[in-house]
Formats: C-alpha cells, sequence, structure tokens
C-alpha cells in the first residue's frame, strides 16, 4: 500500500484525470490508463498508487458520496465536478488506503490550489478535516455493498438470485481480485515457482501486485492471464485434439490460447483489427497457432462446418466488477438490452456454423440473466436442430455450486469467496442433433 513518502503529487493529479475521463467522459479505465500520457512517465510506484486510488474511487464511489454529503453543510454546485472529484481523492485516502490522514488532507488541498480551484481551497480543508474527526465511526455503519451498487444492478441481483446472494456478490465486488493463471502445462511445477495455489478449477492463483512480464515463465510463454471463470468455457468442449474449432469474437486470445494448447485446429474470428493485433502477439508469445480473420461473426461462415464452436460474447460485464471497477459507472440497463439483441445474432450464426453431432458453448462474463440464460432458451425455441447438453460437477473441479438447475455453467463473485471469488460468468453447452 500507499505510504507519504512513496507517492508524488504527480500521481494524484494523474488520479484526477483519470476519474475524469472516466466519470465524466465515460471511457473504459483500461482504455485511459493506456492512453494518459502523464501515466506513462509516472515512476513504477507511483503508477501503481495512480491505479490502485483511482480504482477504489471508482470500488467505493457510493460510500465515499455518502461521507462527502455527510461534512457539507450544503450540496456542491452542478458545475463543481472537478471539486467533488478532489474531495473523492482525498476521502479515499483518508479511509480506504494507507495514507496518513494529514498527506491525504493536505495533498488534496494543495491540488485544490494547483488545479486552478482556489476559491474551493479552504471547504476542501474543512470536509476533509472534518472527516478525519468524524468519518472512521461513519465508515464502520455504512452499507458497503448495498451504497457502492448502482439501484438497477442491485434489483436485478435481488431479483434473479435472492437477497442474500446479490449482497455477497456486491461485497465481493469491493476485494481487489488477486492474479489467475493459466498454464501450458506442469500446473504443480509452475504453482512452485510462481508460488501460486492450484484452485480446484485447475487455474492457478497468487496475490495482485508486481510486474507481470517480469514474473517467471512470462516471457517464455508458459502462461498467460486469465480468471478462473473465463478458464472454464473451453474445458466444456471436451477432447479437441485434432478437431476444427472456432472461436468467435476471440480478442484478445485467451480461449483461443487454451484450445491450441490442447491440440485443437483454431480458427479466431474478431471484428476488431486493433484487438486482433493483440490476440496474435499473445500468440506467438505463447509459440501457439491460430488462424486469425478479421470478420463480422454474424455474416462470416466458414468453408465447413466445424466440430465445435465457442462463442464468448460481448456483453454488459458486469461479471468483471472485481477487476474493472469502472464498469457500474459506465454501464446502463438500455446497455443489457442492446448487448442481448447483438448476441442473439451471434448465438444463431454460431448454431449455423457447427456440423451435424458438434457442440456449441456459449458464454458471456455477465451477471444478467439477459444476457445468459434467457439466450439460451431463446435459441434452443428457435432452433429445433439443438439441445442442450447439460454441464457435469467433475468438467469444472468438482464445483457443483456452479452449475444451475438446468445444467448450465454460472459462476458468481463470491464463488471461490475464501480464497479471492472470481468472476461472474454465464456459460451453456448446445449439441446439434
Amino acid at each position: 500500500m500507499a505510504s507519504e513518502k512513496s507517492t508524488s503529487t504527480a500521481s494524484r493529479a494523474v488520479t484526477l484525470d483519470l476519474l475524469e475521463q472516466v466519470l465524466r467522459h465515460k471511457y473504459p479505465l483500461d482504455d485511459v490508463l493506456a492512453g494518459h500520457s502523464g501515466f506513462a512517465t509516472l515512476e513504477t510506484r507511483d503508477r501503481g498508487f495512480a491505479r490502485l486510488l483511482t480504482a477504489t474511487v471508482l470500488r467505493r464511489i457510493g460510500q465515499i458520496d455518502a461521507l462527502i454529503d455527510h461534512a457539507l453543510d450544503r450540496p456542491l454546485p452542478v458545475k463543481a465536478k472537478a471539486v467533488l472529484d478532489l474531495l473523492r481523492l482525498g476521502v479515499c485516502q483518508l479511509f480506504f488506503t494507507d495514507t496518513p490522514a494529514h498527506a491525504a488532507v493536505s495533498t488534496t488541498v494543495d491540488l485544490a490550489r494547483t488545479r486552478g480551484h482556489g476559491p474551493h481551497k479552504a471547504m476542501v480543508n474543512a470536509v476533509l478535516r472534518r472527516l478525519s474527526r468524524e468519518g472512521a465511526a461513519l465508515v464502520e455503519n455504512q452499507d458497503a455493498a448495498r451504497l457502492n451498487t448502482p439501484d438497477w444492478l442491485w434489483q436485478s441481483w435481488v431479483l434473479a438470485y435472492g437477497e442474500k446472494t446479490a449482497r455477497d456478490i456486491a461485497s465481493a465486488h469491493l476485494r481487489e481480485a488477486p492474479l489467475d493463471i493459466t498454464v501450458k502445462e506442469d500446473a504443480a511445477i509452475w504453482a512452485g515457482t510462481l508460488e501460486a495455489e492450484i484452485l480446484p478449477t485447475g487455474s492457478l492463483r497468487r496475490a495482485a501486485g508486481g510486474l507481470i512480464p517480469e514474473l517467471p515463465g512470462f516471457k517464455d510463454g508458459q502462461w498467460w492471464v486469465q480468471d478462473a471463470a473465463a478458464a472454464l468455457p473451453v474445458k466444456l468442449l471436451g477432447d479437441i485434439r485434432g478437431k476444427r474449432v472456432i472461436d468467435l469474437c476471440a480478442a484478445p486470445g485467451g480461449k483461443a490460447a487454451q484450445m491450441a494448447s490442447l491440440g485443437a485446429d483454431v480458427t479466431a474470428i474478431d471484428r476488431s483489427e486493433k484487438r486482433l493485433v493483440r490476440l496474435r502477439q499473445n500468440m506467438d508469445r505463447l509459440s501457439l497457432s491460430a488462424d486469425a480473420i478479421i470478420a463480422d461473426a454474424v455474416t462470416w461462415r466458414p468453408k465447413k462446418p466445424a466440430h465445435a464452436i465457442l462463442l464468448d460474447a460481448p456483453c454488459s460485464a458486469t461479471g468483471t466488477i472485481r477487476r474493472h471497477p469502472d464498469v457500474p459507472r459506465l454501464k446502463k440497463p438500455e446497455d443489457v438490452s442492446k448487448l442481448a439483441l447483438v448476441q442473439e445474432r451471434l448465438l444463431t450464426a454460431a448454431l449455423d456454423m457447427v456440423e451435424p453431432g458438434g457442440i456449441v458453448v456459449y458464454c458471456a462474463c455477465s451477471l444478467q440473466p439477459e444476457e445468459g440464460p434467457d439466450r439460451i432458451k431463446a435459441a434452443l425455441k428457435a432452433d429445433p436442430r439443438f439441445q442442450r447438453a447439460p454441464i457435469h460437477k467433475d468438467e469444472i473441479g468438482g464445483a457443483a455450486e456452479m452449475l444451475t438447475p438446468t445444467g448450465d455453467l454460472r459462476t458468481l463473485p463470491c464463488h471461490l469467496g475464501e480464497k479471492g471469488g472470481m468472476d461472474g460468468f454465464f456459460a451453456a453447452r448446445l449439441k446439434r442433433r
């Protein structure tokens, strides 16, 4: 964690820029991090602090705003959004990082002056000093899970999973996700080398932190980063050695790498040339091969039907909030409805690409039923050539709690909670008659 000496004013200034891009302009945090020149020029430790601070503000923004509201004598003007972000930055340091209180207050007040908010400097100072005295008791009594979850998401999860599970999901989102790894082979050996644990599902897990490219085996192409839940859909394809498998919406290529490492003849389809470049780079590093094609999976068709299809559909990504705390601030209910239509067209296309007796696995990193079971129900109703091929717990490391009554895969962020959780994923396996 951070200390006063280990972080600079520059890292806090960059954090303000990052928050503005995410909260005001609705850019994904990963894109903002990749495109911010000031972030790239920070020292490694300061870069880590800026990313941690930005992610923590986004993860805890409901709690933070409630604390600010408590300490303000009157609401901030609508045009003072930059000042609100300043306060968020200070409050986050006071309660959710290891920054000393005097450093959290003084650096935020200094930023108010240097960023052109001099008229608000006294107010910023007063709010933070008041909260430094009163805030700890307030935080202790906050309903963190509920406060940090937008109403529409909370209500959808309560309806789909019940209030207790919805609360467990939201609570899991408050913790930084560990680093999950998929290895090409020799999992036990690499677990020792990487100081990682082998999860029941087969993934390796180690604590978050450190530079990934500097870890043993990365540059040599022995493993890749992949959440434990994201590694499960490929397992549902069965023995694919020597079989023609099509990976739809394939970039950045974690699942394509899995299939290629299992000996499949992989065709990777993605409509984004930029994302396919990244897929090819990843496959080259891993010394694996796949035929990467830039195409719209809705209209593209293979020369001959495939033995198996994997469709990792574009979705709202509400299952990845542990790793992407910007998602609740970027997505809206209408995004789910629009994406469901895209998923329907993609799944229809996928079913048209597989040979009789072949398998189609549909998956999405979403917690929303509209993007998971609803799509499978509609597809089976529309296409009588297919039937559900239920998943067995032995295929996913014996984790029966990750299976639905209909035999689909449904992982939740609170699954493997004692080990750090996992992404929320849905997957269903369909077989052509």
